[in-house]
């Protein structure tokens, strides 16, 4: 499945430590409920999509806030194991790094999470940083840490938006991306319709994914859909991420829009077959 040696994916946003358990049944309020498995692991979009470009072959380098507060060894450690350079803009920042709450319902793969990501937290551009960018084939930014968004945006390298939830940099973030890759359950403020809104924005070619549903389609007048293959779905956690991490090494590689699609799609399918953050990784290699 690997493919993307030549390609060099840069990825712009959130790094966060998350706690990821696995329960019979979410528990109610005042209740508990004892997890069957327990997972800690850096996660976030950005680091999520670059860990998956990595293990796709590419060189990537991911550029985030982490810092010298102890759980920010867990992301480095993390980043590093699995072959991705960390360019990080908070070096010296002894605040704790964003954290995680991921419940997994085992019967259905469903998740829960509760995060506060980097709100209230402003990181700065970090030396080096257009240097950086400048070698890179395709650029991911997920929206988080505007400075840094700004400056991924800027650069003129091929821009691949992570469009989760609606933030306020977005505004200046979509008519500059090549590709805006959403959700259905993304909104601009007042907007309808989430492609009719994105047109609107100036967004020239754009996806929007509905889970198990086939994802929508846009370039100029073109449009369409591309399929989804029904998988048994073990765990959904991060699938998103893995999509846009895998849209983003076949966007670097030159690959038109829809054959990128359809290889994130695939990519997405491998993960949600198996429980945990990272054992679907070894999927990759058989």
């Amino acid at each position: 499945m690997s493919g993307g040696s030549a390609v060099h994916v840069v990825c712009v946003g959130l790094a966060t430590v998350d706690l990821v358990q696995r329960v019979e049944r979410l528990p109610g309020t005042d209740a508990k409920a004892e997890a069957l498995s327990a997972d800690v692991a850096a996660g976030g979009p950005a680091t999520n999509a670059a860990i998956t470009a990595a293990a796709l072959g590419a060189t990537v380098t991911l550029v985030t806030a982490v810092g010298a507060h102890p759980l920010g060894g867990l992301i480095r450690a993390d980043a590093e194991a699995y072959g991705v350079t960390l360019l990080d803009a908070t070096p010296l920042a002894r605040t704790m790094p964003p954290v995680s709450a991921v419940t997994v319902l085992d019967a259905t793969g469903e998740r829960t999470i509760v995060s506060r990501n980097a709100r209230g937290f402003e990181a700065a551009v970090p030396p080096g940083l257009s240097e950086v960018l400048a070698t890179a084939d395709v650029v991911l930014v997920d929206g988080h840490h505007p400075l840094l968004a700004r400056a991924a945006a800027g650069s003129g390298r091929p821009l691949l938006l992570d469009a989760g939830s609606w933030r306020p940099v977005f505004a200046e973030l979509l008519p500059l991306a090549d590709v805006v890759a959403c959700s259905a359950a993304f909104r601009p403020p007042g907007a309808a319709g989430v492609r009719d809104a994105l047109r609107a924005a100036g967004v020239r070619r754009g996806a929007i994914t509905r889970g198990p549903d086939p994802v929508s389609w846009w370039s100029g007048d073109e449009h369409g859909e591309v399929a989804v293959p029904a998988v048994a779905a073990v765990d959904t956690a991060g699938a998103g991420d893995v999509f846009h991490g895998a849209l983003a090494v076949a966007l670097g590689r030159g690959e038109d829009l829809v054959p990128a699609l359809s290889y994130a799609v695939g990519i997405a399918g491998i993960r949600v077959r198996h429980a945990g953050p990272r054992a679907w990784l070894g999927a990759l290699r058989k």
